[in-house]
């Protein structure tokens, strides 16, 4: 996996207003950073890529293109060459590459300031697949966290203009995060992960949620389930709007009898606002026969209300959630839901991040397929018979 780097952008950095002191510190910096193993298994005499060359046997660009991960160099000059690169332990100036060079080889995982965030399986998925792309790729990882005073000292934009990074990947953002439109306005390399900002003409990679919550609404009408309640994510949040607008048309193509707005209830993507939207729901409509959670955290809150309150899941009510996050299979009952492809989803952000970063694309805007995961938590309505 790739190294997650602390916060590097504490207002210093770059060239502009730096003392001379600074700078010959600076400059020290460069000269020193890469000394160390590879000078104490050497005599005391540093070893540069000349001398790697030297020993391998080939050329000084053929190693650099090697320390480049360069797709046009062959295995067996790849192994020659990193054999004696392990041999004399050389470890390359990766600042002074990047300072000197085109690129700094760093991209940037922005997230907003969420609570245990980190411990949270869906953006677990997504950072795992980031990262071990971007070690495939010779890409470092930092983390960044977007609170206020970052936002208002526009360090967004000035990890760019500094030359800490070469892109970002953005997680986490709503419509409310108006400053992700800076990312548009300076045409930085900057990738929204699994949702969208149309607009602000943001470049992304998602999962294709319509497509997911058609394939809920078509099986829980096929089981016979007519009276669906909806527990939504966020409304300021793009794919959530999606699974909104799929429920809405198929319940209104349905025509269902006294189908209205009470049959919706914000579950604000959490277990316990999940369990108070399933209550609401059904304490407006006690016939309710199923519940069609945004994702999977509301799913689980559902059962939960529903196990303490006397319903039966599923006899009674059928809950469906949305992610496939890992311990929806080890509950009970198990849970039906959507399968988002995270990890995988996660490697594609960051490959297509790279292909922007270098110029290769001129654009990011894929979306991965889900499918439905049939579990324990759904089954026929009560009152249906088949072939009715």
């Amino acid at each position: 996996m790739a190294q997650i780097m602390a916060d590097t952008t504490g207002g210093s950095g770059g060239d502009e207003g730096q003392s001379p002191e600074a700078g010959k510190d600076r400059q020290a910096l460069l000269q020193g950073s890469a000394l160390s193993k590879q000078e104490k298994s050497n005599g005391g005499k540093r070893v540069g890529i000349r001398e790697i060359a030297r020993q391998a046997g080939v050329s000084v660009a053929t190693v650099s293109m090697v320390l480049n991960n360069n797709p046009k160099i062959t295995e067996p000059t790849r192994q020659k060459v990193n054999k004696v690169i392990e041999r004399v332990g050389y470890r390359p100036n990766r600042l002074a590459q990047s300072l000197s060079g085109r690129y700094t080889r760093v991209i940037s995982i922005l997230m907003p300031t969420l609570r245990h965030a980190m411990a949270d399986p869906y953006f677990g998925e997504l950072i795992s697949g980031i990262c071990d792309r971007a070690a495939r790729l010779g890409h470092k990882v930092m983390l960044e966290h977007a609170k206020p005073d970052f936002i208002k000292e526009r360090r967004h934009v000035e990890l760019f203009e500094r030359r800490f990074i070469d892109g970002a990947l953005c997680i986490g953002f709503n419509d409310r995060h108006s400053f992700m439109k800076d990312f548009s306005e300076n045409g930085h390399p900057m990738v929204v992960v699994n949702n969208k900002f149309p607009q602000w003409d943001l470049d992304h990679v998602v999962c294709d949620y319509r497509s997911g919550a058609e394939q809920v609404m078509t099986y829980l009408q096929q089981l016979g389930h007519r009276k669906i309640g909806m527990v939504h994510g966020a409304l300021e949040v793009f794919t959530s709007r999606e699974i909104l607008d799929v429920y809405k048309r198929r319940m209104a193509n349905a025509n269902v009898e006294g189908f209205d707005d009470t049959w919706i209830c914000d579950g604000r993507f959490t277990e316990e606002h999940g369990a108070e939207a399933t209550a609401k729901l059904l304490e407006a409509h006690p016939d309710m026969t199923a519940i069609f959670a945004g994702n999977d955290k509301m799913a689980l809150g559902a059962i939960h209300w529903a196990n303490r309150h006397g319903r039966n899941v599923p006899g009674d009510l059928s809950i469906v959630g949305f992610d496939d996050i890992q311990y929806t299979a080890f509950v009970n009952p198990t849970l039906t839901t959507v399968h988002l492809p995270l990890y995988e989803l996660g490697v594609m952000a960051c490959e297509r991040l790279v292909e922007r970063i270098r110029g290769k694309a001129d654009r990011a805007a894929a979306a991965l397929p889900t499918h439905l995961v049939l579990r324990e938590s759904t089954s026929m309505a009560a009152s249906f018979t088949p072939g009715t």
